[in-house]
């Protein structure tokens, strides 16, 4: 069966954010102070679920799943452990836009995981660094920066 294309497409790009969490929560541990590494470790593993069940999805669209690049440019330098809160912060807001996509794209179960990941990053996002939005992943929803 083949799915239609957008369907496709934006599970294709969940799944190579997923990607990129995964390689970006490995520089997080190795950069987080000792009381979040806990923190680091189970969100790192939830990626890694999250990555293998999008694997499994995109096969069961009839596509080819994208594969994980060997390595991904980093948003900002991560020297410490405060960098490496905000990258796990990053990681999590840009993973809502894309499970906000795949909510928007997708029907059925696929929708149900999409959202669950939606609110998985919300979540993990928030606990990072200690704020949220009001439409995670939504950013034509987002209140404007007041800065």
């Amino acid at each position: 069966m083949t799915a239609p294309a957008a369907v496709t497409a934006a599970a294709q790009a969940a799944l190579a954010a997923e990607h990129a969490a995964v390689y970006g929560y490995g520089v997080v541990g190795a950069r987080v102070e000792e009381g979040r590494a806990s923190d680091a470790r189970e969100a790192h593993e939830a990626h890694r679920a999250r990555r293998d069940a999008l694997t499994r999805a995109v096969r069961g669209l009839g596509a080819e799943p994208v594969a994980a690049a060997a390595a991904y440019a980093l948003p900002f330098a991560v020297p410490d452990g405060a960098a490496a809160l905000r990258l796990a912060a990053e990681l999590e807001r840009r993973l809502t836009a894309v499970y906000a996509d795949l909510v928007r794209a997708a029907t059925g179960d696929l929708r149900g995981e999409a959202a669950a990941g939606l609110r998985e990053a919300a979540v993990r996002a928030a606990r990072w660094d200690g704020g949220s939005v009001a439409f995670p992943g939504l950013t034509e929803r987002a209140a404007p920066d007041r800065s």
